[in-house]
C-alpha cells in the first residue's frame, strides 16, 4: 500500500507559492533522498485541483505534511492522506 497526500490550494496560490517554493523543494528533497517520497507535483490547474504526493508509508506522509513550508505558510488551504492500493507500477 502507498499513501497519497492531496493538497487543496489556497486562494491565489500562484502568487503565494513562489515565496516558499525553495523551502518546499528542500523539504521534499529530504523525503526523496530517504526513499519515502515516490512522486510529487501539482495538477495542470493547481488553483482548481491542487497537487498530490505519493509516499511509501503513512508515517512518512504525515511527517511530510507536518513540516511542509507550503502547509505552514498558507499556500495549502487543506490536505488529506488516503491509503492507495497500488496494483500496477513500473
Amino acid at each position: 500500500m502507498k499513501y497519497v497526500v492531496f493538497y487543496e490550494s489556497s486562494e491565489n496560490v500562484a502568487a503565494k507559492a513562489p515565496g516558499h517554493a525553495a523551502a518546499h523543494h528542500a523539504h521534499w528533497a529530504t523525503f526523496v533522498e530517504s526513499g519515502e517520497l515516490i512522486m510529487i507535483g501539482p495538477f495542470a490547474d493547481a488553483q482548481q485541483d491542487g497537487s498530490l504526493a505519493v509516499f511509501r508509508t503513512r508515517e512518512g506522509a504525515e511527517a511530510f505534511v507536518e513540516g511542509d513550508p507550503f502547509v505552514l505558510n498558507g499556500v495549502v488551504k487543506s490536505w488529506r492522506i488516503l491509503g492507495w492500493n497500488e496494483v500496477l507500477a513500473p
